[in-house]
């Protein structure tokens, strides 16, 4: 008798597989949706797919009375900028922090004490601080987010360049290259796709962030949207926001994992 622990699903059925949990929540949720609006045709807790699919027409196709913006393009651009520009600065800021304290002994020991206790610090405890700071303009969302991603892409970038055989820096040394051409020709090569790596886990946390920061001070934005017509309990916006929040998410991270398999082949080809 074959062991369960050493079956595997062929791809069809994989494909099955993975499709059964969303399916049965959509019919548990579609069941309990019926349930209440039968009781209450006014209930606001489970609003109907076609409650929601006129949240979104008049969201995302209809000109808002008060500004004659489509909302739901101009909260998704709003976010997706503040989101790109504080992960960017975050990935540069956590590639120089990360080689330089795993590459430099003498750099590890002045920072990474610091680097370590940062680390630790909450970002939302520290959200008050930067609307003092830089007041409610966008420089202060965009600080949450780098601040709360650049320690955990530095600390794995550290990790990593610590990892890297210390033979091939021997014989970088060996023919003649100084600190800088090791760090660029040596070490960066083989650092750049685990940046990438590095970006793609910390995104979650990265919406988190995003979303804190818009629900407490913004004027538009996927996180303000939903913070602001939660008043109304209008879980008819509430759900199709969230799910495209993940949507969104899903694809960024399918974009910087295609573009990893694009830039360095063989990285994807020694994983396998």
């Amino acid at each position: 008798m074959k062991r369960l622990i050493n079956q595997r699903p062929s791809t069809g059925m994989a494909l099955m597989l993975g499709l059964l949990p969303f399916v049965l929540l959509l019919l548990l949720y579609m069941a309990g949706s019926d349930a209440r609006l039968a009781e209450n045709p006014a209930d606001k807790l489970l609003p109907s797919f076609g409650q929601m699919g006129d949240a979104i027409q008049r969201m995302a196709f209809e000109p808002s009375k008060r500004t004659g913006e489509y909302l739901l393009w101009a909260d998704t651009a709003s976010s997706l900028s503040r989101l790109g520009l504080g992960m960017l600065i975050a990935a540069l800021l956590g590639l120089v922090l990360g080689i330089l304290t795993g590459a430099l002994p003498l750099v590890s020991a002045a920072t990474s004490p610091l680097l370590t206790v940062v680390s630790l610090i909450p970002p939302l405890a520290i959200l008050p601080v930067l609307f003092i700071v830089f007041g409610l303009g966008e420089v202060s969302k965009v600080a949450l987010i780098a601040i709360g991603i650049t320690p955990f892409i530095a600390r794995d970038i550290q990790r990593r360049t610590r990892e890297i055989p210390s033979e091939q820096l021997v014989k970088a040394q060996t023919l003649g290259a100084n600190t800088s051409q090791i760090i660029c020709r040596v070490l960066l090569p083989q650092i750049m796709p685990r940046l990438i790596e590095a970006v793609r886990l910390s995104l979650g946390a990265g919406w988190l962030f995003l979303i804190a920061a818009e629900a407490i001070a913004a004027t538009e934005g996927l996180g303000y949207r939903i913070f602001l017509v939660r008043r109304y309990m209008a879980m008819d916006v509430i759900l199709p926001y969230v799910a495209w929040i993940t949507l969104l998410a899903f694809l960024i991270d399918l974009v910087l994992a295609r573009l990893s398999c694009l830039i360095f082949p063989w990285q994807s080809k020694g994983a396998q």
